[in-house]
C-alpha cells in the first residue's frame, strides 16, 4: 500500500507545533512592521531575512515569548544606526 494513502492528518496533528508557528508569525510580523515604519520596506525585507537566519542558527525551536524576542533582538542589531526623519522618536525630540 502507498504510504501517502495511509497519511491521516488528524492523527499527525500537533497543537504545540501550531502554537509555535503562530507565535513565530506574530513575532516576525511585529518586527517586520516596526522596521517598515522606522526604516522602510526594503530594510524590513532584509531584517526579516536576518530574523530567519537567527532562527535557523539556534538549536531547536523557541518555546517561550522571551526566546522569540531574543531572536528579534539579535536580528535588530543589524539595523542601520539611526532612524529616518519620519520616525516617532524624531518627532518626539523635535516637539
Amino acid at each position: 500500500m502507498n504510504p501517502v494513502a495511509r497519511y491521516n492528518p488528524s492523527t499527525n496533528f500537533n497543537p504545540g507545533c501550531t502554537d509555535l508557528m503562530t507565535t513565530a508569525e506574530r513575532e516576525l510580523s511585529a518586527f517586520f512592521n516596526a522596521v517598515t515604519e522606522l526604516f522602510g520596506s526594503e530594510q524590513a525585507q532584509l531584517s526579516a531575512e536576518d530574523w530567519l537566519h537567527e532562527l535557523i542558527k539556534i538549536d531547536g525551536l523557541p518555546t517561550s515569548a522571551r526566546e522569540w524576542r531574543l531572536i528579534t533582538a539579535k536580528a535588530s542589531t543589524r539595523l542601520p544606526n539611526g532612524v529616518n526623519a519620519s520616525s516617532p522618536s524624531t518627532e518626539l525630540t523635535n516637539a
